[in-house]
């Protein structure tokens, strides 16, 4: 399956594949954005399985690449490039008559929090990387163990100190650009969101999918909390049980 690359800048990291099915096209796109804990050692290539397998099931899917920490990524690159990223889906919709209609991301680890982050950019002050109408609005999110919960992930330490290498500062240091950063900082998204964690997760602690479900649904929005089994990459894996979870929520979200 060849895909066809699509560009939103000169960087070599600002672009996006799309994946067509061969045979019949269901309605919607899938959005898969790629973890890795925001650094540029991991790239789109771990979207790829992802991509070809919801492909073979009917999926159009955009597979996004984007800058990350250490190759001119981080606030507020990042953001900016998930941003512009996702809303050049737009031309390739009116290349191919894909319909936006249902357009779900979804996400895995890092890809995950950008996921969730992207579903809030309407919601955004402004002057912050993605503030404003979207071309593309997101309608819903598949979180795959995403790190949804940034002060925490920065106390724990995540990834060796990966969210201080994103965001080039603390929370205590510039609450604002946290606040225009961190999912938890957006609940209640309009939309809804199913985050699916693995349960021997050693990468990303369950606590960070916990504490975003909890204070979402206090909040009032659309959101659930789904254990899956398997570890940290079991859920980006076809053929293992996690990955059947992962198609039966993304199935759900695009209205299948």
């Amino acid at each position: 399956m060849t895909p066809q690359r699509y560009t939103y800048g000169d960087d070599p990291s600002q672009f996006a594949e799309l994946y067509l099915p061969a045979g019949e096209r269901l309605p919607g796109v899938v959005v898969i954005i790629h973890g890795g804990y925001w650094r540029s050692g991991y790239g789109l290539d771990l979207g790829q399985p992802l991509a070809e397998d919801l492909a073979s099931r009917g999926y159009a899917c955009w597979n996004l690449e984007y800058r990350r920490a250490g190759n001119g990524g981080g606030w507020p690159e990042t953001f900016a490039d998930v941003d512009a990223g996702i809303d050049l889906l737009a031309t390739a919709a009116s290349d191919h008559g894909l319909d936006l209609a249902v357009t779900t991301a979804l996400g895995h680890s890092a890809g995950g929090h950008l996921a969730v982050w992207a579903a809030g950019r309407s919601s955004l002050p402004g002057g912050a990387p993605g503030a404003g109408v979207p071309a593309v609005p997101l309608t819903g999110v598949v979180s795959q163990s995403g790190v949804l919960n940034l002060v925490e992930a920065h106390n724990l330490g995540l990834g060796d100190g990966a969210v201080l290498i994103l965001m080039g500062v603390d929370p205590a240091g510039d609450a604002e650009r946290y606040r225009a950063a961190d999912p938890m900082a957006a609940i209640p998204l309009a939309v809804p969101v199913l985050a699916l964690h693995g349960e021997e997760d050693s990468t990303v602690p369950v606590s960070q999918s916990q504490s975003y479900v909890t204070a979402a649904l206090a909040a009032g929005a659309e959101t659930e909390l789904q254990l899956i089994p398997g570890d940290h990459f079991a859920m980006i894996t076809p053929g293992t049980d996690a990955w059947a979870q992962v198609v039966e929520a993304v199935d759900r979200l695009m209205g299948r």
